[in-house]
């Protein structure tokens, strides 16, 4: 099988096609056939080696993808030859990555899909979609009636959030910064779209409810935005930091008088059993189609490095797949 190999770490250069043999399935495991492999930052900052998460040398990098299961060893019961399925791993599960033809991976990082679910779409859930539900449901603990801020919602795991968000029954206001990524912000169901906010703009937000400060806001770029979210929040509202590039300077008095909470989220950091709990969260959404995820852009596997690329450049709006086959 064709499979994409990073043998030094570096450059998205470094991304190279090679063929390859996998092992066996255990009896805890599943090989699936691949169809198509999502592309995350996190995929592209381990692939330079100065990532917190660091994998031994040569690997195959990936953690989301679908397709359809070929062999499963003795023990797996979540699913049979021949199903559709996702895959959402954790870097530290035994998986052999998903930027190949086939990957074998436990069983219990797999899911089955819907046959609405494309197989690009499928692979745009695992780490997007459970950063998404853990993000609104998990941490910010959305409830009907509340306002969902998600300041920065054209991503991929932007564009999910809006989309559980309305599904517990939040209205749900939303930023992008082009006219594309407001498109698909408002056709995931965000209630009113704004571009990025900053202080001087921040009224447009209390304007859209009523002079009022959201109760959650979902925070993709804490460094530029967070004092910002700290005045427009509701008090005693919940700020969950999903995204961060650098450092910034905010005044905690502003914490004290709304008594509100910042909370931070590392995927990475859930357990085996919370890794289950949110796989199911999603599936119930998909099967409901209440949670659709959104493609952006898709590249063939030979040019996987021009897919890193751009997902550090924000080229695309939605998720960034990698089509294996």
């Amino acid at each position: 099988m064709k499979t994409i190999r990073i043998n030094q770490f570096g450059t998205s250069e470094n991304l190279v096609v090679e063929q390859a043999e996998l092992h066996t399935p255990a009896e805890n495991e599943v090989l699936i056939n691949l169809y198509a492999a999502g592309v995350n930052p996190s995929d592209v900052y381990t692939s330079t080696g100065t990532y917190a998460i660091k994998p031994n040398l040569p690997y195959t990098p990936g953690l989301d993808g679908a397709g359809i299961v070929e062999k499963i060893g003795e023990q797996v019961t979540n699913v049979k030859v021949g199903d559709r399925v996702f895959i959402a791993s954790l870097p530290n599960g035994k998986a052999t990555g998903t930027f190949a033809q086939q990957i074998v991976c436990e069983g219990r990082f797999v899911h089955p899909i819907p046959q609405h679910i494309s197989f690009e779409q499928g692979a745009a859930l695992g780490v997007p979609a459970l950063t998404a539900y853990r993000g609104v449901v998990g941490r910010a603990n959305v409830q009907s009636g509340q306002t969902v801020f998600i300041h920065g919602a054209s991503g991929a795991v932007g564009l999910q959030a809006v989309q559980i968000a309305k599904a517990l029954g939040a209205k749900v206001i939303g930023t992008a910064s082009r006219d594309s990524g407001k498109q698909l912000v408002k056709e995931a169901g965000a209630d009113v779209v704004l571009d990025h906010i900053k202080e001087e703009t921040m009224n447009a937000v209390l304007e859209a409810n009523d002079g009022k400060g959201p109760d959650v806001i979902i925070e993709f770029l804490a460094n530029e935005n967070l004092q910002t979210d700290l005045q427009m929040i509701a008090k005693h509202g919940v700020i969950v930091i999903v995204g961060n590039r650098g450092e910034i300077e905010i005044n905690p008095r502003l914490i004290m008088q709304k008594e509100c909470d910042v909370r931070g989220m590392v995927l990475f950091n859930v357990s085996a059993e919370e890794h289950q709990e949110l796989i199911y969260g999603v599936a119930k959404l998909l099967e409901s189609e209440q949670l659709k995820p959104v493609v952006g852009y898709s590249y063939p596997l030979e040019q996987a490095g021009k897919a890193f690329d751009a997902v550090i450049k924000g080229e695309h709006n939605g998720k960034v797949v990698v089509i294996t086959q």
